[in-house]
């Protein structure tokens, strides 16, 4: 039994309420350095995520040095896949023809997946170097992003990220100092 106050204030509802559930929205991150080292914590988030059941995928476009390439892929708890260019050491400004060539293989499969398979969580480890060296297309790269599954999370790391992919960021992290 309601109050007078209350009662007065009670209004009967005219039609039933309905729960709507919204598909979460994916977030676009930036994790920058002037420093190349902003891996490490990204990675930890990865691995993680993968750990309670998310669909990871981790691309790493400057390291080499493995015997990988993009159809040679680590699996890690069953559901993290991590890609590297097939190049025998970590990339610099100065890369050959056949670098270039597997970073851009790299990132054809990276596409796909995101594109296909739709991981819950993408991270493009050094992909503002990869552009800023170039050896990836950026507005390839911005439609990808653009265009991915909208509940898709997306981490990119490395110093160098270019003004418009930061302008697509929903979250900006700014690492100071190097602790290595």
């Amino acid at each position: 039994m309601l109050s007078r106050v209350a009662e007065r204030h009670h209004r009967p509802s005219t039609a039933p309420l309905r729960l709507v559930v919204r598909e979460p929205e994916g977030l676009l991150q930036v994790h920058t350095a002037s420093f190349r080292g902003s891996f490490a914590s990204v990675f930890s988030e990865a691995l993680r995520s993968a750990g309670l059941g998310s669909r990871v995928l981790i691309c790493q476009f400057l390291r080499g040095g493995v015997d990988q390439g993009p159809h040679q892929p680590v699996q890690m708890c069953g559901r993290l896949t991590w890609l590297r260019p097939a190049v025998t050491s970590c990339l610099q400004a100065d890369h050959s023809a056949d670098d270039k060539q597997a970073v851009q293989e790299l990132w054809q499969e990276t596409q796909r997946q995101i594109l296909e398979e739709a991981p819950d969580l993408v991270v493009l480890d050094e992909l503002g170097l990869a552009l800023d060296y170039g050896l990836l297309d950026a507005n390839a790269v911005i439609s990808t992003l653009q265009t991915r599954p909208g509940r898709m999370d997306v981490i990119l790391t490395g110093p160098a990220v270019p003004e418009p992919v930061m302008a697509m960021a929903d979250q900006v992290t700014e690492l100071r100092r190097d602790r290595c």
